[in-house]
């Protein structure tokens, strides 16, 4: 036996990875206990109001029971760190930050407090706290799982179009195929978006409820996951066709040559074992159609960029485009962690 096959055959010691295992499980251990502390010992919003000074709190009093308040109070919540901020309107203008992390509360209009602030700020609003499902980090991942199932379900017809020995469908599943992989995923978003109502006579907020205040978004979303999803499918139909002719020819055969007809040999030999060889390319489309779902800014739908851009126009602050790449960064991660253990559960290439 060689040295190489010896090595192989040298099972891993339980101790060793019992070892290991208790080390990663103590350090999340203390990773969670410290959050939770922290939590726990985080100034509240009664804390962090009562830090205002007296003239804002005299401001504050003088709002009461009043329909258009002077001064706005915004108060931000991110788990162990807390941002409140006081601003007044009218010919005084006043401004007040602070910042409360491990049960102290810092100012926030200078420095190194500032920058924290802004960050809870910015990264409060980005990821739609306080929002509905339509909002932030949430609207970007509701998009995106939602496009790659309708697609990889899209792109299974298509595949099988593609490979049919009947002519027309097998050209017209390629020439979908061939359109929607060969121009812009952009340009499809402003022809879905733009063009098609205009050439119907419909505008997609007519699809809802003329009550619902969320009737645009919602509109712009439906038109943002029906392009992203006749994308999708056309990448998926290629992934699910190099999948299926990966498959051996003698199991098609083997199956037909038992009476199977062709649509049982594709649901029960064929398609089952091509899944496991879908694994790590859909899991690749899915972290591509996380990033790509950045370009429904352009219809102004409110995703993470979306909300960053906005808040930069309004503020004035670069800064705010560091936190939305951080966590742009975070749910990738994410998500590639949990398809790595997908792939190596299921997956056919060791």
């Amino acid at each position: 036996m060689s040295d190489e096959k010896k090595r192989a055959a040298v099972p891993v010691s339980p101790a060793k990875w019992s070892k290991k295992t208790k080390r990663l499980c103590l350090i999340w251990a203390l990773v969670l206990l410290a959050v939770f502390v922290l939590a726990a010992i985080k100034p509240g919003r009664t804390e962090m109001a009562g830090q205002a000074s007296q003239q804002m709190q005299k401001l504050i009093k003088q709002d009461q029971g009043r329909s258009r308040k002077r001064v706005t109070v915004t108060y931000n919540s991110l788990g162990v760190i807390s941002y409140c901020s006081f601003s007044s309107s009218g010919a005084s203008q006043l401004s007040e930050k602070y910042v409360g992390f491990a049960g102290h509360i810092y100012s926030a209009d200078s420095g190194a407090a500032k920058v924290a602030g802004q960050m809870v700020n910015y990264t409060y609003r980005m990821l739609g706290c306080g929002e509905n499902v339509m909002h932030g980090a949430k609207l970007t991942i509701l998009l995106t799982t939602l496009t790659v199932i309708i697609g990889v379900i899209l792109g299974t017809f298509l595949a099988l179009g593609k490979i049919s020995k009947n002519k027309l469908l097998s050209r017209f599943c390629s020439g979908y195929i061939f359109f929607f992989r060969g121009t812009p995923l952009l340009i499809q978003l402003f022809v879905i978006y733009f063009s098609v109502p205009s050439i119907f006579g419909f505008a997609w907020r007519d699809l809802f409820s003329a009550a619902d205040n969320e009737a645009v978004y919602k509109g712009a979303f439906l038109a943002a996951l029906i392009s992203f999803a006749l994308n999708s499918g056309a990448y998926c139909a290629e992934i699910v066709r190099a999948a299926i002719q990966s498959i051996d020819k003698g199991q098609f055969e083997a199956a037909r040559a038992l009476g199977m007809n062709y649509a049982k040999t594709m649901s029960i030999v064929i398609i089952p074992q091509s899944v496991r060889r879908m694994i790590p390319p859909v899991c690749n489309e899915f972290i591509m159609v996380l990033k790509d779902a950045s370009l429904v800014f352009a219809i102004s739908l409110m995703d993470i960029t979306t909300i960053s851009k906005n808040i930069m126009t309004s503020e004035g602050s670069y800064l705010v485009f560091v936190p939305a790449l951080i966590i742009y960064l975070i749910i990738t991660a994410i998500f590639s962690w949990i398809f790595d253990k997908i792939e190596k559960k299921f997956s056919v290439y060791e």
